[in-house]
Parts: C-alpha cells; sequence; structure tokens
C-alpha cells in the first residue's frame, strides 16, 4: 500500500510512535528531500536505512506510476518535508493514481501547520478554508484574494516570508483594512510566535521584516446585512468628513464585507 506519512513541522518530540514504527520497518521510502529525510531518521535513532526516492513538485507526475507498481507487493512511505504530504506538498499525484490503479492508500496521522495556526489563531474554528500559497505575481494575488473578500469561513493561508508584507497589504485592501488576522511563525520551534491584530495592524508588524515559517488566518466575511450602494453611501459620508477615499473603502470593507476595490470604484464614479 502507500502510506502518507506525517512529520514533525518543527518539533521532532512531535514524532508519532506510529511514525517511528513506520520509519524503523520502512523497505523504501518516497521523499521531498531525501536529505531532509535522512537527518529524520538520524534525528529520530532510526538505524533502518530504507531505499530514498526523490518525490517533488518537477518529477512527481513520472514517478507516480512506479510507486505505485512498488507497492502493489510493499509498503510505500511517502514523506513531505514537514506536516502532511499531499497538503501543499508533493502525494497527491501518488495518490490518484494509486486510487486509479486500486492500490491501497492509507495516512499516519500527525502534525499539521494549518490546524495548528487555526486553533491558536484566536479566530473561528467551526468552518474554515485551506488556500494554500497565494501566487508570487502582485496581479494574480490581487485577483485571487478578491475572488474570496465575501469567502465567510476562516481562511487559512501559506506564505513565504519575504512576501507576507506585501500578501498582507493586499489582504487589507481587498478583504478590508479592519478584517481580523494572525500570523503564526515557527509553530511548534523555540521561537514561535502568533501575531494577531486587524490586517492594518499586521502590515506595520511585517514591514519590519519577518524570518520563519509562516501561517497566515484571516477571519472570513462577516454577513452582509448592508446592501452595496448602502455601503457605497458609507464610503462617501467618510470622505465628506475627511477621509481619503481608499482608507474609507477599505474600512466600510471590512464592516460589510463588500470588496474595498468595488466600493472603490463605484464611489470613485458616483464622485465623477
Amino acid at each position: 500500500m502507500i502510506i502518507l506519512a506525517a512529520t514533525p513541522i518543527g518539533n521532532l518530540g512531535d514524532a508519532s510512535r506510529r511514525l517511528v514504527e513506520a520509519l524503523e520497518a520502512a523497505t523504501v521510502v518516497a521523499a521531498e528531500d531525501t536529505r531532509t529525510t535522512q537527518r529524520l531518521l538520524a534525528a529520530l535513532g532510526i538505524a533502518n536505512r530504507p531505499r530514498l526516492i526523490a518525490l517533488h513538485d518537477h518529477n512527481e507526475k513520472d514517478r507516480a506510476p512506479e510507486l505505485v507498481e512498488l507497492a502493489r507487493d510493499q509498503d510505500v512511505l511517502v514523506l513531505s518535508d514537514a506536516g502532511m504530504p499531499t497538503v501543499s506538498d508533493p502525494g497527491y499525484g501518488v495518490v490518484a493514481a494509486a486510487a486509479e490503479a486500486g492500490v491501497v492508500v492509507t495516512a499516519i496521522p500527525g502534525p499539521s501547520a494549518v490546524v495548528t495556526a487555526l486553533a491558536v489563531s484566536g479566530l473561528p474554528t467551526d468552518r474554515f478554508s485551506f488556500e494554500g500559497f497565494l501566487p508570487r505575481k502582485s496581479g494574480e494575488r490581487t485577483s485571487t484574494l478578491r475572488a474570496l473578500a465575501a469567502e465567510p469561513r476562516t481562511m487559512v493561508f501559506f506564505e513565504a516570508p519575504s512576501r507576507v508584507a506585501a500578501s498582507l497589504s493586499d489582504m487589507a485592501a481587498e478583504f478590508g483594512a479592519d478584517r481580523r488576522a494572525a500570523v503564526c511563525r515557527e509553530l511548534t520551534k523555540l521561537h514561535e510566535e502568533v501575531a494577531r491584530g486587524t490586517l492594518a495592524e499586521l502590515v506595520s508588524w511585517a514591514e519590519a521584516g519577518v524570518r520563519g515559517e509562516l501561517v497566515i488566518v484571516v477571519a472570513g466575511a462577516p454577513a452582509r446585512g448592508v446592501a452595496f450602494p448602502d455601503a457605497v453611501t458609507q464610503v462617501l459620508e467618510l470622505v465628506r468628513d475627511g477621509m481619503r477615499l481608499k482608507d474609507a473603502a477599505a474600512e466600510v470593507s471590512g464592516l460589510t464585507g463588500h470588496s474595498s476595490r468595488e466600493l472603490y470604484q463605484a464611489s470613485l464614479a458616483v464622485r465623477g
């Protein structure tokens, strides 16, 4: 069978007994980075030296059939560098191919950056969506966020340290500067940190520079009790009181759930 095994996301003590037993018995391990897996084996004191096969984004399509065929006769353990394989990591192609071929797939549960960040964020956990990594390019990222502006569920994103300030800024523009969020840094590690606040506050926090592995958790859009034309009226009233149009649109967006960009453009058109 194919066995998807979750590995620690930071703290080695989170390695489960089942993971250790699986690694001790494994004959074939498909690993996102074979060097990382070798370090994990050494850190856990595992003497077993299974056959390691590299499985990453660039070769998964070609490697999947080979691994499925191997799994007809023996267990194939699939590992990512941290967390559960297939969740923003290699493994989906192997699972899909195995399901198509009638090969059994199972999993060894364990650490998850998604669920851990959600749990400590201080935001609603009853319903949530995992959005993975945002696009690298600014225009594509903005389009993706704009499509999520009315999403009512709590949203979880992965992001690189070099792009977190830009992504938070784009979220503030599309979701509203007052939308609540949390940035979870270095989860389960020595320097774990959870920064909570509005998106505007987190933009200021991130501008100083952020390091480490990051997960961003954002509150879902509030119920739209305010019709769009009424929201535009609110924007114009704030502008008349002296607020910049862009800031007014962001504030009303955070209160009503309407897109900041759409409010801005509609208000601009009314003003002529």
